[in-house]
């Protein structure tokens, strides 16, 4: 059962207290919204320098990992503010003793499709051994933390539920806290800003097989930071590790990515934008349907199609609701390339969103307001294909309505009383101020 309790110290005795004048922060509103690497239309960005925690360390704090060895979950998003890989800086400092590395779903390099296992092997630039936490393990096993001191975490979330590499951090923890091992979070924004929306997800939906993709009850788009839900989970479900994260600097919980100066690194082969990434924390409850949302297109997450769908038909449903700040339209698709690439090579007819005003598109009810659409236009043809869309749905109440083919509006009004609920919790973690 969760413990509701005060929150953990920002720092605990691990002398990094004097990292963490950024926690302060309070809750947040039940919005949701987008942007993209580059500026989306009628947006003007002014960039603030943000530095992610991985700079913070660099430029504060090198002396805590001298002479310790250190072992780092990492990927090919860790880079500074500049470009800088995590990995050869860390490597490449005096007096510390990087020893294993650990890479999540997509690989250390980013690289590897979606769902694709993976073995452990060496890194090529510096020899040391990479151990999978995507292939036979989720996470480390005792024999891979074997000679670590302290073990870091530090990639690039995306600010949805169901993209694994939270997880994979919340296992880490998990494994260090069994090990009695030291876990520091190098934090990064929230590319799609701080503001959630449901569905909560129940702690019985959680899963821990390959696809990670709940893990402890977060909203679908949970407006946390990667550090902010590693504090949450350590302190409501008693992991109780000694765990230590270390704050963005300069980042507010209103800022979207492409408005802190950051590079963006493209997470996984198919999010290839700030704006893929907030469409993807609603689309992504079409990939346990019979559709298709753009791979093997240009632009993934970016489309809702299949050979049999009457566009026009599903868009005149559609338009008896309110769905602010995103633009659809009709157009046709011929996936191809490597990887999962549904429908490759067949003709599709698809709906387009294009965003137009980020701060008012609200990707999670526009998915659901799309899904129900087409399963009233399409009974014959549309399927829920694998039980992933209940657990992304958050709950069976949830799932056994869509399914009853009740209204959106209905479906949605209860995931925000959940959400109410749950706010209060949600903000003792927060690090960051609005």
């Amino acid at each position: 059962m969760p413990r509701y309790s005060m929150p953990i110290s920002c720092m605990a005795s691990w002398a990094l207290a004097f990292l963490l004048s950024a926690c302060n922060g309070a809750g947040e509103p039940d919005r949701e919204d987008t942007a993209g690497p580059d500026t989306l239309p009628g947006v003007t960005a002014e960039q603030i320098a943000v530095l992610p925690g991985l700079e913070v360390i660099l430029r504060d704090s090198m002396h805590l990992l001298e002479g310790h060895r250190v072992g780092f979950i990492t990927n090919q998003t860790a880079v500074t503010s500049d470009g800088r890989s995590g990995i050869d800086l860390l490597h490449d400092a005096a007096g510390v003793n990087l020893v294993a590395l650990y890479g999540p779903e997509h690989g250390l390099r980013g690289d590897v499709e979606g769902g694709v296992r993976i073995d452990t092997q060496r890194d090529a630039a510096t020899g040391i051994p990479i151990f999978s936490l995507y292939g036979s393990t989720q996470r480390p096993t005792p024999e891979m933390l074997a000679g670590v001191d302290i073990l870091l975490f530090d990639m690039q979330d995306i600010g949805a539920r169901p993209y694994t590499f939270v997880w994979t951090m919340a296992m880490a923890m998990e494994a260090a806290a069994e090990q009695g091992i030291p876990f520091v979070v190098l934090d990064r924004p929230n590319p799609i800003t701080g503001r959630a929306a449901g569905p909560l997800m129940e702690m019985e939906m959680r899963n821990v097989g390959q696809a990670i993709t709940g893990y402890y009850p977060v909203l679908l788009r949970h407006g946390m930071t990667v550090g902010e839900i590693a504090r949450y989970v350590n302190t409501e479900f008693g992991v109780d590790a000694d765990l230590h994260v270390i704050p963005a600097d300069g980042w507010r919980r209103s800022m979207w990515f492409d408005e802190t100066a950051l590079p963006w690194v493209n997470p996984s082969p198919n999010i290839r934008s700030l704006e893929a990434a907030l469409n993807y924390a609603g689309l992504v409850l079409f990939e346990a349907t019979n559709l298709t949302v753009g791979r093997g297109t240009d632009r993934p997450f970016s489309y809702v199609g299949a050979p049999w769908l009457r566009a026009e038909q599903v868009l005149a449903r559609a338009a008896s609701y309110e769905l602010p700040g995103v633009a659809l339209a009709t157009t046709e698709l011929v996936p191809d390339g490597e990887g999962w690439v549904p429908f490759r090579g067949e003709r599709v007819q698809a709906i387009e969103l294009k965003i137009t005003d980020r701060d008012a598109y609200r990707p999670v009810w526009t998915a659901l307001v799309l899904l129900s659409v087409i399963r009233a236009e399409h009974p014959d043809e549309f399927r829920i294909t694998n039980d992933g869309f209940t657990q992304m749905m958050g709950s069976r109440w949830a799932r056994k309505a869509f399914d009853a083919g009740e209204d959106p509006r209905t479906i949605w009004n209860r995931w925000q009383e959940e959400l109410a609920a749950w706010e209060p919790v949600r903000a003792r973690y927060l690090l960051y101020p609005e």
